[in-house]
């Protein structure tokens, strides 16, 4: 019974460490890519202060970029320790992984233009709030330690009159030997827990409860949704199938939103390097957000909502949306998933070295 639970657990922790380590590499390397790169000032007029525009912007870059919830950690947490302030960066955060080009064309094919049409201005509206709720509620977390010396370095002394090639390896130096080590652990973390979950609690159980609509609760969705860990696009398919059993509009909606943008790599990550404070206001408001706009559709927006489902233009919309889906081949998967684990226990030698000398002492 134990080894049979321990292999599940490990199964479904490499099934989703797999599916998220090409994304994550791709982020450590861009996020060091633009630390190297984009100016501290210029940063700093675009996302370091309180103003709505600044907010703007980092929802608006978030919804162009197909990267999943566990690949947007490196990119945000990289734009924070780069200037940005904690409510542009939450609210990028946020609509990344909820809204991509295939996942609105997707919800458009396979849940109709209704629904697609709210979670699509969700998409926009929930990290807006994020935004500035992450702006209003923040304490000392509101800027990264240390950033305003950093902005302050003359730009000679921060090596910004490097050569191109200098510049970019030492921004991948920064995305991998220091964002990526000290990231890569509670991600690993995150999606081990994920996998416990997953392994403890089959996943025909939790089909079972959300294929009842009877059952469905606003809150249950939602808090479902904030722990699980799915993909921005592959659940998309199974709430519409939970829609076509009747299920409410706003449950979909719901989980649209909470099942992308929460989920325990990413609430772990936040929490270990920006703090319990930002953790809290993300996790709240995300989830606060998403039952009000269900509970919206529900009463007041879909109250007299016919499920949709067109064959035809359901299937012309799903060849679409799998040509902007981006699969890596497995053993491409293989090596960025070495090479994250590789991180942490990179991360993990000064306390292996410090066991070891302890132990040498003690005899």
């Amino acid at each position: 019974m134990i080894a049979e639970l321990l292999k599940g657990v490990f199964t479904a922790f490499f099934d989703i460490l797999n599916d998220a380590s090409v994304w994550l590499v791709l982020s450590f390397a861009l996020a060091g890519t633009l630390h190297s790169f984009l100016r501290p000032e210029r940063l700093q007029r675009m996302l370091g202060n309180g103003r709505l525009s600044s907010i703007m912007r980092g929802t608006v870059s978030g919804m162009l970029l197909p990267i999943c919830s566990c690949g947007v950690i490196p990119l945000g947490l990289g734009l924070y320790y780069s200037g940005a302030w904690l409510g542009p960066t939450l609210a990028f955060m946020t609509a990344t992984p909820i809204i991509n080009p295939a996942a609105v064309l997707l919800a458009y094919g396979l849940l109709g233009p209704q629904i697609a049409t709210i979670y699509l201005v969700s998409g926009f509206v929930v990290p807006m709030i994020v935004g500035m709720a992450g702006n209003r509620f923040a304490g000392p977390e509101l800027r990264a330690p240390g950033i305003e010396e950093f902005v302050n370095v003359p730009a000679m002394e921060r090596g910004d009159g490097i050569g191109v090639v200098r510049k970019f390896i030492s921004g991948l130096h920064w995305g991998f030997m220091e964002l990526g080590v000290m990231v890569s652990r509670y991600i690993v973390m995150g999606v081990f827990l994920a996998g416990v979950i997953i392994a403890v609690i089959p996943r025909t159980t939790i089909q079972e409860y959300l294929g009842n609509p009877g059952m469905i609760s606003l809150v249950g969705i939602a808090v479902l949704g904030a722990v699980m860990y799915v993909c921005a696009v592959g659940h998309i398919p199974f709430v519409a199938a939970l829609v076509a059993s009747g299920a409410a509009p706003g449950i979909a909606v719901t989980f649209l939103m909470t099942g992308a943008a929460t989920n325990l790599p990413e609430l772990i990550s936040i929490y270990r390097t920006i703090g319990k404070r930002a953790v809290a206001i993300y996790t709240l408001t995300m989830v606060a957000a998403s039952m009000s706009i269900g509970y919206l559709t529900n009463v007041l927006l879909l109250r007299d909502f016919v499920p949709f489902f067109g064959s035809n233009h359901a299937t012309g919309t799903i060849g679409m949306a799998k040509r902007l889906i981006v699969a890596a081949p497995k053993p491409l998967e293989y090596l960025c998933s070495g090479i994250i684990l590789a991180l942490v226990v990179h991360a993990c030698l000064p306390r292996i070295r410090q066991l070891l000398t302890g132990a040498e002492c003690s005899r």
